[in-house]
């Protein structure tokens, strides 16, 4: 039986338009692929420069977020160890908390720093007070973004004290804290007296799977178009 003109020329319009679909597709991923490792270049660019004061609010406010995340900043201030929140984690040491703490600047300013890690038999600050720093303390480390709500399926509960997730301003607003920086500060492995907590375990990773999906999509595009080149012959064949 011969195939109908009709759906013999829609079959072919329809190869040639999902070849063109995975083509687009294609080359979409190939910008993100150079987007994401000029994202990678200027992200290691900032966490090996030499340490730059934070910014202030109007820096802050002229600039973009994601630019000024992981910058190697340094400040002074003292810690308000009383005001100290956990976080839960999950690191290269296992499971366990970030000590968030405020570290209120000469200015007025308060920074929330992830002093970093303790394992749940440090969760006590009693446990680990020789590491409780007093006075006006020099913090080096780099600048994160805020990370609001929670955790995947885990919604943070300040009200018990539950926190999944480092979200600034539901922290600042727990533990009444004014004139907060909208950022927190992850500290370097500097060491802390006692041993905890432990800083300099931020990771900095970026999935990168922008060449596998490319290459996904330009494959499926050569398969249609070669599907749509092949047909008449598959056709005559037949006939």
């Amino acid at each position: 039986m011969e195939t109908p003109v009709k759906s013999y020329l829609g079959f072919r319009a329809f190869l040639l338009f999902t070849a063109l679909v995975f083509t687009a597709l294609g080359s979409w991923q190939v910008q993100r692929l150079f987007w994401k490792l000029d994202l990678i270049a200027r992200v290691d660019a900032r966490v090996h420069a030499q340490a730059v004061a934070p910014p202030s609010d109007a820096e802050w406010s002229a600039t973009t977020p994601e630019d000024a995340e992981y910058r190697h900043v340094t400040l002074n201030g003292t810690f308000d160890n009383s005001g100290e929140t956990l976080v839960q984690a999950v690191t290269e040491r296992g499971p366990g908390f970030w000590v968030l703490t405020p570290l209120t600047q000469t200015d007025g300013r308060t920074v929330l720093i992830n002093r970093g890690f303790v394992p749940p038999d440090r969760r006590d600050p009693a446990s680990r007070s020789e590491g409780l720093p007093q006075g006006e303390t020099t913090v080096t480390g780099l600048l994160r973004l805020s990370e609001p709500e929670g955790a995947f399926l885990r919604s943070n509960n300040p009200s018990a004290g539950n926190w999944y997730s480092r979200d600034v301003q539901a922290i600042g607003e727990s533990e009444g804290l004014s004139k907060l920086a909208p950022y927190f500060i992850d500290a370097d492995t500097t060491a802390n007296t006692g041993g905890y907590p432990v800083g300099g375990l931020t990771v900095i990773q970026f999935r990168n799977s922008h060449l596998v999906y490319a290459a996904t999509w330009f494959s499926l595009a050569i398969m249609s178009f070669a599907a749509m080149l092949l047909l008449p012959r598959l056709l005559r064949k037949e006939t």
